[in-house]
């Protein structure tokens, strides 16, 4: 079983910027050094580790932005959130988006 079959613990992470998934997708594969897994899926992910992941999801029709960038963690939800304090001081220095925490959002 893969780890993104697997139940996983989610820390969120938003962009108030206005980026398109693929460039987002792109942007963190950079910054992090690690490809896209399934880029022409309907799941797209990139891989921080073993069993940690990032989602990009972006605004569905007629809402406003913001993106949101959710860090699944098999391990749980400390480690969902210490991965993405890591990646938003990485996206932080290595792009020009305005990034928050949501690691009170529900998934």
């Amino acid at each position: 079983m893969l780890a993104s079959e697997r139940e996983s613990a989610v820390a969120t992470l938003v962009a108030s910027d206005a980026v398109d998934k693929l460039s987002a997708l792109d942007a963190v594969a950079r910054a992090v050094g690690a490809p896209i897994v399934g880029p022409a899926t309907s799941q797209p992910r990139i891989f921080l580790a073993d069993d940690v992941w990032v989602v990009i999801e972006i605004p569905k029709f007629g809402e406003p932005p913001p993106l949101t960038i959710d860090v699944h963690a098999v391990e749980g939800r400390g480690v969902a959130q210490g991965h993405a304090l890591a990646l938003m001081e990485t996206l932080q220095l290595e792009t020009t988006w305005t990034i928050i925490t949501d690691f009170e959002r529900l998934h």
